[in-house]
This record gives C-alpha cells, sequence and structure tokens, in this order.
C-alpha cells in the first residue's frame, strides 16, 4: 500500500548549530528509510526558549508528528548534546539504525 503525504507522520529533526551528532543521525534516518523517499525538515534551535517551544530534548531530537518516539522519562528540554541507549546498553548521539526504522514504521512513515 502507498503512503500519501498527508496521511504519513511528519519528520522533523531539532539540533542546535553545528551539532556533531547532526551527520549520524542524518546518515541513520536515510539507512532506516532503505530507499523511501520522505521529506525530513530540519530545524536548528538557537536558544533554550525555541527548544522548549519546539519540543527538543538535546541535540539531536527526531519528532514525529511532532512527538519524540525516544522520550525518556525525566528528560528534560535542553540545548545540550543528546545520548540515545541501544539495547545494549552503549550510547551514542542518534538512534541506532533499527530503532529509526522501527518508529518510522510504527508512525506511518513507512509501510
Amino acid at each position: 500500500m502507498n503512503h500519501s503525504e498527508a496521511e504519513r507522520a511528519r519528520v522533523t529533526v531539532l539540533n542546535v548549530p553545528d551539532c556533531p551528532n547532526a551527520p549520524l543521525i542524518r546518515q541513520r534516518i536515510t539507512e532506516a528509510l532503505r530507499g523511501w523517499v520522505v521529506p525530513v525538515e530540519w530545524i536548528e534551535v538557537h536558544d533554550a526558549d525555541e527548544a522548549i517551544r519546539q519540543g527538543m530534548s538535546g541535540s539531536p531530537t527526531l519528532l514525529l508528528d511532532g512527538a519524540d518516539p525516544f522520550a525518556e522519562e525525566g528528560l528534560q528540554p535542553g540545548m545540550s548534546c543528546r545520548l540515545y541507549r541501544h539495547a545494549d546498553g552503549t550510547t551514542e548521539g542518534a538512534p541506532a539504525t533499527a530503532d529509526l526504522h522501527r518508529v518510522l514504521t510504527e508512525s506511518g512513515v513507512l509501510p
């Protein structure tokens, strides 16, 4: 079944300018999409007030229709670098490709 853009969740990545993890999340999103062309909005957040307004819980933050699928209890909005915990307990500055693929599929971005 083909998903029209109107039916898909909106994909947004929030990051601070020159975020060292932005290239990593960009690469992993591309890998997770597995050839599907999906618009991704990239927003640079320049101050703490904007981070709160946009719902950025560290840089980078992925939002699907404005919700953070990787939000953890106690995570506060902010401008600091964000770490994502993987299934094996390690942490990195972006979600694992498999985790991104899962949330993109669950949200209807991918069929």
